[in-house]
């Protein structure tokens, strides 16, 4: 494969990741699910610090093994070859589903938002049909595919011409939290953010009402939410084989754990603006509220208003290349490094001659992603939290590898250690293992409802009919 990311590529591309639009598309609902932003905000800098350690493994690991994929070869050579393919199949359903995600965000800001603009009205003039109460509509679908088709020839281009897409996005999200910082610190008042908890109805947010019945329960209800929304570091050590051949490894080693950070940050300013703006009670009561708050701005003229709220919405309908980017490019290789174990067919492992990349698999990413604009925005919540449980299922089977080869292997070469040694390491197993059972206990305020349940059974089925057909491969060469 090429050698040509950089530090900063590699920094981009997982801050990218983890950004995206959630924070314009998602944003009310988590005061919802919370009861307010104060939770929410709680909720998200506790997120950011259990998965900071979790980070720093994959660190570790990478700048040890640095191979595309690399999580299944780290939990092979310590747990075997099945739960090796395990953990790789779920963290491909942490990270695939965010492709096709991405893709309905852009065709519901397309149908809510661009349409309602003076001469946009055409785009939801011809309706498809209704999937899950949601309508599709042709000109947004449409659209949409030409953002996906753009991601699609840049990953087969090489993992250079990603990157760069990765590196301008970035620059555009700073951007619109600087706008919506400046916003918030112009109009807003910390009042309105106030109470700090208490229950909503009928909200226009995707997720309902408040099912938490107090402060606590509603953090705990975001809490489990944001393994997705910090979903993307991992996408940073799956292509470092890709790794300029001058680069820092000890450096790389905190890149990880850098982007997640940064993006704690990112979510801390952005729900505080934007849950101060107006009354939070107020903010949560339109579809959107993140751009439609902007709208109409108290105590700014309409013109500058709506300056501000189409640069948001321009910023937020491109936000979704980030993490389709780097999901894309991701997924990809998790497949491709399953081909090269002989977890799935070896033609997955094949790379293009001259462009170095993983033909078969990007394939396969093609048609996912493109298959996204027409499941509609109501498929968003239930894929968040699907692709949260085996994000953060992966995560923790990377602690444990990362643990257990500290014993089993003592010399091997890692230019970057887990900061705070064994001790740090098990928290990160700890703190992922906590999520999980907050996501699958039927008790817990934040339980995986019947449809997620059945979308994360059928995948499992899936996986253990590949496991058992490719599985014994490896050890009869005559059926190689």
């Amino acid at each position: 494969m090429k050698k040509e990311l950089t530090l900063f590529n590699f920094f981009t591309i997982g801050f990218g990741a983890i950004i995206g639009t959630g924070w314009v598309m998602l944003v009310g609902d988590w005061m919802v699910l919370g009861g307010g932003p104060l939770p929410a905000i709680v909720a998200f800098v506790i997120g950011s610090i259990f998965l900071v350690p979790i980070g720093m493994c994959f660190g570790e690991l990478t700048a040890a093994i640095p191979i595309s994929g690399g999580i299944i070869e780290y939990v092979d050579r310590t747990n075997g070859r099945s739960m090796g393919f395990l953990t790789g199949w779920m963290l491909i359903l942490g990270n695939a589903p965010l492709c096709p995600w991405e893709t309905i965000a852009i065709s519901t800001l397309l149908t809510t938002r661009f349409s309602k603009l003076p001469g946009l009205s055409w785009l939801t003039s011809v309706k498809l049909y209704s999937i899950m109460g949601s309508d599709v509509y042709l000109w947004p679908t449409v659209i949409a595919l030409m953002f996906a088709v753009l991601v699609i020839r840049l990953n087969f281009a090489g993992a250079g011409a990603a990157a760069k897409l990765s590196s301008f996005l970035t620059k555009a999200l700073l951007t619109g939290m600087v706008l919506a910082m400046i916003i918030s610190f112009a109009t807003g008042s910390f009042q309105n953010a106030t109470p700090a908890f208490s229950q909503v109805t009928n909200a226009a947010g995707g997720v309902g009402d408040t099912k938490a019945t107090s402060f606590l329960g509603g953090m705990i209800a975001v809490l489990v939410m944001t393994p997705f929304f910090y979903a993307g570091f991992d996408t940073i050590p799956q292509q470092a084989e890709e790794a300029s051949p001058n680069i820092n490894w000890k450096k790389f080693g905190l890149i990880p754990a850098l982007a997640l950070l940064a993006s704690g940050l990112f979510y801390l300013i952005c729900i505080y603006s934007f849950g101060t703006i107006i009354p939070w009670q107020d903010f949560v009561k339109e579809p959107v509220p993140a751009l439609a708050v902007l709208q109409h701005l108290h105590g700014i003229p309409e013109k500058i208003s709506f300056f501000f709220y189409l640069v948001m919405l321009i910023i937020a309908t491109l936000g979704p290349l980030g993490p389709m980017n780097s999901f894309f490019g991701a997924s990809s290789r998790l497949i491709l490094a399953m081909g090269r174990k002989r977890l799935l067919p070896e033609s997955y492992a094949q790379l293009d001659p001259q462009k170095g990349t993983p033909t078969k698999a990007l394939v396969v990413m093609s048609v996912l992603t493109l298959i996204g604009p027409f499941l509609g925005s109501n498929m968003l919540v239930p894929l968040t939290n699907v692709a949260s449980l085996g994000f953060i299922f992966a995560c923790m089977m990377a602690g444990v590898a990362c643990l257990k080869l500290r014993k089993s292997d003592p010399g091997l070469n890692r230019p970057y250690k887990v900061n705070g040694g064994k001790f740090v390491i098990c928290c990160a197993i700890l703190a992922a293992a906590l999520i999980i059972g907050l996501m699958v206990l039927p008790f817990s305020p934040a339980a995986l409802n019947s449809v997620e349940w059945m979308i994360t059974g059928a995948w499992l089925v899936i996986g253990l009919l590949i496991l058992g057909l490719y599985g014994a491969r490896q050890q009869d060469p005559t059926k190689n």
